[in-house]
């Protein structure tokens, strides 16, 4: 059986020379990259088919993190995201510090705090935040499990997660909220 930390030390790997992964996290399985590398960034936008233009979720381990990457964080959307269970990103204004091509138009970015094990050890391990976009080519289904994942994104990626591969139960993208003049404006369900 290969070990958790194993899979950490191989991914990490991949994400150390710009290389892009796929991992289970809170919600489906993501495609991901350093959040900080311009490069890694667009290696997922040619896989996935994806237009730059479309911004793609970033991965943080604990809201703390969410100071480095967002000029002023909103702090009502902290209490808002304890008070749910389903994984929700959130959109914020003035994202700072990450990959230019992972900012929208706009200057916002999309954050999560992910809770999954394998996810939130190898954010802390790493210590940077993780690209997390849904592992299916854009306009395509999102795989709801690993093996609904296409053969075109595994090969595709430099490294897969072993870890909860088998792992068969359905999951859902995660909701998105943006935070626009003291309330909230749900995008995703």
């Amino acid at each position: 059986m290969f070990l958790m930390e194993e899979d950490i030390a191989c991914a990490l790997d991949a994400l150390r020379k710009g290389g892009i992964i796929l991992y289970p996290t809170d919600s489906v399985w993501g495609i991901g990259a350093d959040a900080t590398n311009p490069d890694a960034v667009e290696k997922i936008y040619v896989l996935k088919k994806r237009a730059d233009t479309k911004a793609m979720i970033v991965l943080v381990p604990e809201e703390k993190w969410i100071l480095d990457y967002v000029a002023e964080p909103a702090p009502k959307v902290a209490d808002y995201i304890k008070g749910i269970t389903k994984p929700t990103t959130v959109i914020y204004d003035q994202a700072k510090n990450v990959a230019p091509n992972l900012i929208a138009p706009d200057g916002s970015i999309a954050i999560r705090i992910c809770k999954a094990n394998f996810a939130q050890q190898l954010m802390q391990a790493f210590g940077k935040p993780i690209v997390s976009t849904s592992s299916n080519i854009s306009g395509l289904p999102t795989p709801k499990c690993f093996k609904d994942i296409s053969l075109d994104i595994i090969e595709g990626v430099d490294y897969v997660v072993r870890s909860e591969q088998e792992d068969t139960s359905l999951k859902e993208p995660s909701a998105i909220v943006k935070w626009e003049k003291d309330q909230i404006i749900i995008i995703r369900p």
